[in-house]
């Protein structure tokens, strides 16, 4: 498989945040701040690209029935590190993330990675399907970040952009400022590719790694 096209798929093709639409939550409640955004792709690359890596290792070793067990335990040794290195290194940036750094275990994006392309993939594969899909979930976050932070608080990165010029709209640094710049973004993407971009696909199980357990339940589908 082409390793460009691995890359571009994750940055362009197939962004996981603006056209997939997926990782939504961290997306909206971490981007107050470019360095946020920035901090929160970094640590969920580290960790895509790890457990992609291992995975694609094991996908011989692993016994079916228990794999997505297997790939939350894999993930969550990697976050556990991340977590560590950032407490470490970087405790500004943990302490803004707080709790969304220990839920990347759970982030879909990854799980998805590791069910629908690691387990059935090579390693090199996986490893560059981990770069292309956290590059692009890093440059979205970060995107967001920006203009959140820009519009938000008149400033970028510790440096001072409009706040002498234009008073600030405070409302880009809460709740609401994160679903007008999210909504905003994915029309211009899809504007822009004429409604190609946003992949329309019929609501169903096929390939979720929550369908065995959502069929258990008796639910005979996924509500998310």
């Amino acid at each position: 498989m082409n390793k460009l096209s691995l890359l571009k798929n994750g940055i362009i093709k197939e962004n996981p945040v603006l056209i997939l639409l997926l990782g939504t939550c961290p997306t909206l409640a971490v981007t107050t701040t470019a360095i946020n955004g920035l901090g929160m792709g970094v640590s969920t690359m580290a960790v895509l690209i790890c457990s992609n890596i291992v995975i694609a290792m094991l996908k011989n070793v692993i016994p079916d029935k228990v794999r997505i067990p297997c790939y939350i335990v894999v993930i969550a040794g990697f976050v556990t590190v991340v977590g560590f290195l950032l407490q470490a290194y970087a405790p500004a940036v943990n302490d803004a993330l707080g709790l969304f750094i220990p839920l990347i275990v759970v982030n879909c994006i990854i799980l998805g990675r590791a069910e629908m392309f690691a387990s059935k993939n090579k390693v090199s594969d996986a490893a560059f399907d981990g770069i292309g899909m956290g590059l692009g979930f890093t440059l979205a976050l970060f995107l967001m970040g920006s203009i959140r932070e820009i519009l938000g608080s008149g400033g970028w990165m510790n440096f001072n952009i409009t706040a002498d010029y234009i008073d600030p709209v405070a409302i880009f640094m809460l709740a609401p400022g994160a679903f007008f710049t999210f909504g905003c973004l994915v029309a211009l993407i899809n504007y822009l590719s004429k409604g190609k971009a946003i992949k329309k696909k019929e609501m169903g199980c096929e390939g979720c790694p929550s369908a065995v357990s959502c069929q258990l339940a008796g639910k005979g589908g996924c509500e998310s």
